[in-house]
């Protein structure tokens, strides 16, 4: 897909309203997107886990949650948690490789940043790392997550943020 042929998203902050069609994404990501690096049984565990609305809408509550948004719908969500973590980061795929995750990862490290936070942290699906390593996100370890009985691996990886010189400085 060429993503010059999509516009460029908007972002506003999380609605509990939006909980339906964030699931849905979540879910369309996971059993669409991830198919080059997960293998059946593991999108089946992961997307089993994920089969929880109530978690996801407390994760999503008390975490800074942006959605982006394309001719007014919901098409992706970055939410970022205390310490730095980005703990969700999901497009759909009808907008994947069309530059909405980098729209959402650039707010997030600016609003951190703004926030004072020195340091981003993520653990990155295998789908996920190349995007994140192309964005300056350093690999720190490998980690391997059991659900039912199914392993799954993926990417701890950091980000320094720029931070902005005290005042008077250059």
């Amino acid at each position: 897909m060429n993503a010059s042929a999509f516009p460029k998203p908007t972002l506003r902050p999380y609605l509990a309203s939006d909980l339906p069609l964030l699931s849905e994404i979540r879910f369309a990501a996971i059993e669409e997107l991830t198919v080059e690096d997960y293998d059946e049984a593991q999108r089946r565990a992961w997307a089993s886990a994920a089969d929880d609305d109530e978690a996801l809408a407390s994760t999503l509550d008390k975490g800074l949650t942006l959605i982006a948004l394309i001719s007014g719908g919901p098409v992706g969500f970055i939410s970022l948690q205390e310490g730095g973590v980005i703990d969700q980061l999901y497009v759909h795929p009808a907008v994947a490789r069309t530059g909405v995750a980098s729209v959402l990862v650039d707010a997030i490290e600016k609003l951190a940043a703004a926030r004072g936070a020195a340091t981003l942290v993520t653990n990155a699906s295998d789908t996920a790392k190349p995007l994140f390593e192309a964005r300056g996100y350093q690999a720190v370890n490998r980690n391997t997550i059991e659900i039912d009985g199914i392993w799954l691996g993926n990417t701890r990886m950091t980000k320094t943020l720029p931070q902005k010189p005290a005042r008077g400085q250059t």
